[in-house]
């Protein structure tokens, strides 16, 4: 089995290095891991700290100006030769360590598609706002698809190459989340929601999504229920 790790990064030059490094350390298993990092028009010098992260299990591909997160995951996708995919955020926010709990769901073929619930697990406080949003968001996705998920908006999203087939992303930015998931539940995929942690930045420390990607993430989660 071998696990295909997306890292969409703008403008993170203080954390991606330690990212990747925890990336590259976190016990799998026998499982083999490829990292697919998509620089999306960095301005403050990660690109050339991404140039020397190449390796034999990492590679690096560049937008030549900031297109968004769902973006750079569509530039990714074509490159993933691995059986599951996660994305994974290139801030400190996420730990890999909980690849581990990610993945035993599939290994014991209890899943196809796994999300990693900031809940459900340990945390940092998140802003309030913050907070408010993501539930509310995780309702809206609940009444109009008829699930039961916690957390819509993580970031630790894992699935099989097979739930992917036939799925096109379209969203740019922050609203791959709803899109995404809305694809997935419009597949009769049933999501699977495991604990993990969480280390919430603020704005001062680099934080970038805003109240409007929230405006975006739900008018992505209406418009996919009805269209494809």
């Amino acid at each position: 089995m071998k696990l295909s790790i997306i890292v969409p990064v703008f403008n993170e030059r203080n954390t991606i290095q330690e990212v990747l490094r925890r990336v590259r350390a976190v016990d799998i298993g026998e499982i083999a891991r490829e990292i697919i990092v998509v620089d999306d028009g960095s301005t403050d010098g990660t690109p050339d700290i991404l140039k020397l992260e190449e390796d034999s299990t990492t590679r690096v591909l560049f937008h030549e100006y900031n297109q968004g997160k769902g973006a750079a995951i569509r530039t990714a996708l074509p490159h993933v030769t691995g059986d599951c995919v996660i994305i994974q955020d290139g801030d400190l926010e996420y730990d890999p360590d909980d690849y581990r709990v990610m993945i035993a769901p599939i290994l014991k073929k209890r899943a196809e598609v796994v999300y990693g619930s900031r809940f459900t697990g340990e945390h940092r406080d998140m802003l309030f706002w913050h907070m408010l949003g993501n539930k509310f968001l995780s309702l809206v996705t609940n009444v109009l698809y008829n699930t039961t998920l916690s957390d819509m908006e993580t970031c630790y999203k894992l699935f099989t190459r097979e739930s992917l087939e036939g799925i096109h992303i379209k969203s740019n930015r922050f609203d791959f989340e709803p899109e995404i998931t809305a694809k997935i539940l419009k597949k009769k995929i049933r999501i699977y929601e495991v604990p993990i942690s969480y280390a919430g930045r603020e704005y001062h420390e680099g934080k970038k999504i805003t109240w409007r990607d929230g405006v975006f993430a739900l008018w992505a989660l209406m418009k996919y229920r009805f269209v494809d």
